[in-house]
């Protein structure tokens, strides 16, 4: 079972069960329910079911497991024979859930 939901302008597919990084809240709760669900497959056999653009009714929660920071990036600036050089790193802060229970 698997559902499609909406979270900070992107589609994710969430599975239970699954562990996955997301974008990061300003809250500090245990717990975090997706209500913007677009589409969800319950079945292997069964069609899925698809919103118009939401799923009324619908919602994904997930158990908050901690925040992480990303693999390190170097943003790397060079021009040639001018003796200019500039390099910045950076992480970018992440979300890490554990899906739980899909309704709808």
């Amino acid at each position: 079972m698997y559902a499609i939901v909406e979270d900070s302008g992107t589609q994710i597919i969430l599975r239970e069960g699954e562990i996955m990084e997301v974008d990061p809240r300003g809250s500090e709760s245990d717990s975090i329910v997706f209500d913007r669900v677009l589409a969800i497959k319950s079945d292997e056999n069964a069609p899925a079911k698809l919103g118009t653009p939401y799923i009324e009714g619908a919602s994904v929660t997930a158990e908050v497991l901690g925040q992480i920071k990303g693999e390190k990036i170097d943003v790397i600036k060079f021009k040639r024979r001018k003796g200019y050089k500039r390099k910045q790193g950076h992480r970018q802060p992440y979300l890490r859930i554990r899906v739980g229970e899909i309704t709808g």
